[in-house]
């Protein structure tokens, strides 16, 4: 990315085109469902959907050439047929955040770590990995933060059964 021109204060729509023009059809825009979040936040919030295999990169680049300089958070949202991985990136300098979002089959829970990119995805992956089973590979320390070791279950999972309370 030495040959990219680095964008310290991107804007919205730079923020739009550069990633277009990157990735193409492998990161899709979308907006927010919801009127008035898009309203007050129409020139601040970037949402974004790609595949497991495009992640890396695109977070590499938001980093490296338009300068996110945060991984505000790491979550997971069960959809039962399969689990959506939610990235929160901030840009301090504009206040833009991106929001990117990757889908992924219960059958195949891997998606690539991005805590070499930002150190404080850390805890959130492991996080996300303790609550939803969620491998993030290449990550440095993939375990449990809090439930034992050897708990063989992921509490916010939708197939996750509370004891007795079938």
């Amino acid at each position: 990315m030495a040959d990219e021109e680095f964008f310290e204060a991107p804007t919205f729509d730079e923020i739009n085109l550069k990633i277009q023009a990157k990735f193409g059809s492998k990161v899709t825009f979308k907006s927010s469902t919801k009127k008035n979040v898009k309203a007050i936040n129409e020139k601040r919030r970037v949402f974004m959907s790609t595949d497991r295999e495009t992640l890396y990169s695109l977070c590499v680049y938001l980093h490296d050439v338009l300068n996110f300089e945060q991984c505000t958070s790491v979550c997971a949202v069960d959809y039962v047929e399969y689990i959506q991985i939610v990235y929160f990136i901030t840009n301090y300098y504009t206040g833009v955040m991106a929001e990117i979002t990757v889908d992924i089959t219960t059958s195949d829970l891997h998606v690539p770590s991005i805590s070499s990119i930002w150190e404080g995805a850390n805890w959130h992956e492991r996080e996300t990995y303790e609550l939803f089973g969620v491998i993030f590979d290449g990550h440095p320390k993939l375990e449990r933060l809090l439930t034992p070791k050897d708990y063989e279950f992921y509490p916010f999972r939708k197939s996750y059964k509370l004891r007795g309370a079938e």
